[in-house]
This record gives C-alpha cells, sequence and structure tokens, in this order.
C-alpha cells in the first residue's frame, strides 16, 4: 500500500490536510516517499487525567496532537520516529481498557482505544511500518526507553519515602528516571541525561544515587582503558578525583527500583495495600 500511495496526487491531498489543521504551530509533514497510512482519536493517559488526542500513522512517523475543534484543528504537535518506537500491550484498568505503551528513548506514555479489535489495528499496522523501517536502515531495535510517568491520582503518598501526603499545598512531582510520583523532599536533586534532555532533569533521591554510581563506573572503566596509555608517558600522573559526598541520614527507600509498574504482575491498588 505504500509503494501504491507513495507520490501520487490523493496521498499529498491527505497530508497537505493535515499540515493545515495543525496550522503554523505545526512542523511540515510532506517527504519524499511518505505516506499517511491512517488516523484516529486514542485516549493517551497524562498526568492528570485521561484525554483524547489526535493520532496520525505515516510509514516513518506518528503524529500526535491535542484536538480543538475535530478533523478542523489541532495543536500540541508531536513526531515520533517510528524506528525509535516499542509497543507493549497492557492489562485493562477499571478506568482504561484496551491499553498499550508506545515506548521511545524521549518519551513513553500509555493509549487506549475504543475497542479490542482498534487496538489490534493500530498496534498491528504500527508495527509492520516499524519492521519495514528497521530492515530497510539495518537497525537494530531500540533497547533504552524513557520510563512513563505514573498518573498523578494513581498515589495519594509519596512513592518513595511513603511519609507525605499530597495535598493542595504540597505538589506532586516526577522523576524523570523511574516516574514514580514523588514528594520535593525526596526529588531535590538533579542529573543530566543527555538522552531525555540537554538540561539536568529532577531525579528522585534513589535515581540519583544509582546514576551517580553508573557515572562512576564508566570513569572507573574510562580511567582503566587510558592507563596503559598514561604509564607509557614518562612522568604523567593522573589526577585523582574526589568521591562524591553522600548524606548517611537519608531515608530509607521503600520503593525497588526494578518494580515494573505498567506490567500485569503489578496493579497500582496494590501500592498502598
Amino acid at each position: 500500500m505504500v509503494d501504491h500511495l507513495a507520490n501520487t496526487e490523493i496521498n499529498s491531498q491527505r497530508i497537505a490536510a493535515v499540515e493545515n489543521c495543525f496550522g503554523a504551530s505545526g512542523q511540515p509533514l510532506a517527504l519524499p516517499g511518505r505516506v499517511l497510512l491512517g488516523e484516529g482519536i486514542l485516549t493517551k493517559e497524562c498526568r492528570k487525567k485521561p484525554k483524547p488526542r489526535i493520532f496520525f500513522l505515516f510509514n516513518d512517523i506518528l503524529v500526535y496532537g491535542s484536538i480543538v475543534i475535530n478533523k478542523r484543528k489541532y495543536n500540541s504537535q508531536h513526531i515520533i520516529p517510528l524506528e525509535d518506537v516499542t509497543l507493549e500491550t497492557l492489562p485493562d484498568t477499571l478506568q482504561m481498557k484496551n491499553r498499550w505503551m508506545i515506548k521511545t528513548s524521549k518519551k513513553s506514555f500509555v493509549v487506549s482505544a475504543a475497542s479490542l479489535t482498534e487496538r489490534k489495528e493500530w498496534i498491528s499496522h504500527l508495527e509492520e511500518c516499524i519492521r519495514h523501517l528497521l530492515t530497510k536502515t539495518g537497525r537494530q531495535p531500540c533497547t533504552e526507553h524513557a520510563a512513563p510517568w505514573i498518573p498523578d491520582k494513581a498515589t495519594d503518598i509519596c512513592m518513595r519515602c511513603t511519609q507525605t501526603k499530597f495535598s493542595t499545598l504540597t505538589r506532586r512531582h516526577h522523576c524523570r528516571k523511574c516516574g514514580f510520583v514523588v514528594c520535593a523532599d525526596c526529588s531535590r536533586q538533579r542529573f543530566l541525561m543527555p538522552r531525555l534532555s540537554p538540561k539536568p532533569l529532577r531525579v528522585c533521591n534513589l535515581c540519583y544515587r544509582q546514576l551517580l554510581a553508573e557515572k562512576k563506573k564508566e570513569a572507573e572503566a574510562d580511567r582503566r582503558q587510558t592507563e596503559p596509555i598514561c604509564s607509557a608517558i614518562q612522568g604523567y600522573e593522573p589526577s585523582s578525583g574526589d568521591d562524591s559526598d553522600k548524606s548517611d541520614d537519608e531515608k530509607a527507600e521503600q520503593w525497588p527500583a526494578d518494580t515494573e509498574f505498567y506490567t500485569s504482575a503489578v496493579s497500582w491498588s496494590s501500592f498502598h495495600s
């Protein structure tokens, strides 16, 4: 179907219509060989509550945005390269059915379809496009994905200290590494994760210590690799870096770092039971 529609007038008109719906706020979508394969409204699990979003599936990208006027105006355009996408089906919850997760290296989120058949069709078409792209480029499937954010309403207390209760005055925050809902005291640290952002991002205390440990291991591995070269240079003395200060009185963490919150084995309702 892609080969049949590529470079046809009807495909060009369809893509132009999508561009017009996003207006000046959207990026141009027309490229040689790009084909619009389908579109539809899916419910996206957002931080505050689930919201409808318009999705457009092309043969190389997935585009979605907020609905201002259905089939006439959209905004907040997001473009996801399909080569970076991994899909995972999820069990139903009381609030959402026919769910699956769209995982990428920069952002991962959960969507749901109106019916089981619609979910199967979306996943089937997405997986086919991804397979075709990976075969064409010779790339391997992406293995590192951003953690999806746990919705605010999933918990009333901090998921790290399990002591702080959220309220109008006590804000919820999200760790960019694990996606947990945490309080300010449990997420005062920032860490640079270039894969997600060029700026240091908020992380919880546990993830901060883990990231520091990983960084220290990488630095040690680099040092070991350069030692043979440095030892061959007469008079070279490598400088030693100070160890990072760590607080001895930090609260014990209550949540395992490897807990999977979107798998069928762990349900949200069991967190605080």
